[in-house]
């Protein structure tokens, strides 16, 4: 007989005991050879740490977004209420022509309380224009409300 023979009729013993030997060694928790991958159990304090940190700086920017975002929101909020009123005083003004989308206008305030809406700039008038307060620059917008240039002193006591 030849070895191969041999080697055939020998039934294979497995020198590792049975008891030691995992069924299904791909769901055990832990390695199960050394070439396995190294499995440390994790610092649950550290994980939540970092969670708790990411999740402080994603909030702490959005807010600040908000946050800009409502001052925007303010700003505009301002810039329209002063559209508003200044819109209000010149209606009320005294106008010698017609306005005209997107011209510029200067508005002034009289000694005796009175507006005037004139084309006739501050640095313009000479002696003539003694008796006028500076109230603001002003542009007519296409909604026929006015859009504020420049302000002068007199704009925050009106």
């Amino acid at each position: 007989m030849s070895k191969e023979k041999k080697a055939e009729n020998k039934e294979f013993v497995n020198p590792i005991d049975p008891e030691k030997i995992a069924l299904n060694p791909h769901s055990l928790e832990y390695g199960h050879h050394s070439g396995s991958a190294l499995i440390k159990p994790e610092d649950q304090g550290k994980i939540k740490s970092r969670a708790l940190n990411a999740m402080e700086h994603q909030t702490d920017m959005q807010l600040g977004q908000i946050y800009e975002q409502m001052h925007l929101l303010a700003e505009q909020a301002k810039k329209l209420q002063e559209r508003k009123q200044i819109s209000e005083f010149i209606y009320k003004a005294e106008i010698r022509f017609e306005p005209f989308i997107n011209h510029v206008y200067h508005l002034y305030r009289r000694d005796q309380g009175s507006f005037l809406l004139s084309m006739v700039g501050p640095t313009q008038w000479g002696k003539s224009g003694q008796h006028l307060l500076f109230v603001a620059t002003v542009k007519l917008l296409a909604d026929h409300t006015w859009d504020i240039l420049e302000k002068g002193d007199e704009f925050s006591s009106i």
